[in-house]
């Protein structure tokens, strides 16, 4: 029986479908800009964007523990704004990202069996945590309307910690908050690598969930529980047993 379990979002818990590049965001997202005054056509906004994208990345600190730097979205939007001598307060940008975030999916839902495991391992005096690769100006919001923010101890979002998985030190900051012991933890997500190996080179265990939007496997799958159905219920029959 562990004591802590870490949970990746998207893939894992949360069942999404986003697309961003279809060019209606971008004429959308450009007409947003210029009734701020922020004038971009859909080309020029999607260029930029993609060209601050890759400068914010390579702006991250090199720090030789962190393998899978992690940007701050909402330093791109406010770029995009003073680009054309438009003033963007952080308020703006996070809006900006919720905009952007809502035009891009087509669905969002929780998984079936997400509140039943959550209450399993209450009922077993486990912790829940968060690890998401994810910007906070986008998951925020969603897991909030999801009813899911208040399930957790804690919520680690790679944007706000400037690494993701499978960097290791994504992992090591959530155990060095709490001072949480590796052999009582397990992870469970849906990626092979992000999530399993991630771990897995963490010293944790894992529970590697094979979902609709799990990547292909084309390596050892280092879980020590694989479910390839993907599913929550079976998950928490393999973890306690009911």
């Amino acid at each position: 029986m562990y004591k802590n379990y870490i949970f990746d979002l998207y893939g894992t818990i949360v069942d999404i479908n986003t697309n961003e590049w279809k060019a209606s965001l971008w004429k959308n997202m450009a007409m947003i800009y210029s009734l701020s005054g922020a004038n971009y056509s859909s080309k020029e906004l999607k260029k930029t964007y993609d060209a601050y994208l890759l400068d914010e990345i390579a702006a991250l600190p090199k720090d030789k523990y962190t393998t899978n730097p992690e940007p701050f979205i909402d330093n791109v939007f406010t770029r995009l704004y003073n680009e054309k001598g438009v003033q963007c307060s952080s308020e703006m940008a996070a809006y900006t990202g919720r905009v952007f975030r809502a035009l891009s999916i087509r669905y969002i839902k929780l998984y079936d069996g997400v509140e039943e495991l959550f209450a399993a391992i209450r009922s077993h005096g486990g912790k829940i945590f968060l690890l998401s690769n994810a910007q906070r100006s986008f998951t925020e919001p969603e897991i909030r309307m999801l009813g899911l923010y208040d399930k957790f101890d804690d919520i680690f979002i790679s944007s706000d910690e400037g690494c993701a998985k499978p960097d290791i030190m994504f992992f090591k900051k959530l155990l060095d908050k709490f001072g949480l012991d590796p052999k009582e933890s397990i992870m469970i997500g849906n990626d092979y690598i992000s999530d399993i190996k991630g771990a897995y080179d963490a010293g944790i265990d894992s529970l590697y969930l094979h979902t609709n939007i799990s990547p292909e496997i084309k390596g050892e799958l280092l879980a020590k529980y694989k479910i390839m159905s993907g599913s929550l219920i079976e998950a928490r029959q393999t973890l306690f047993g009911e």
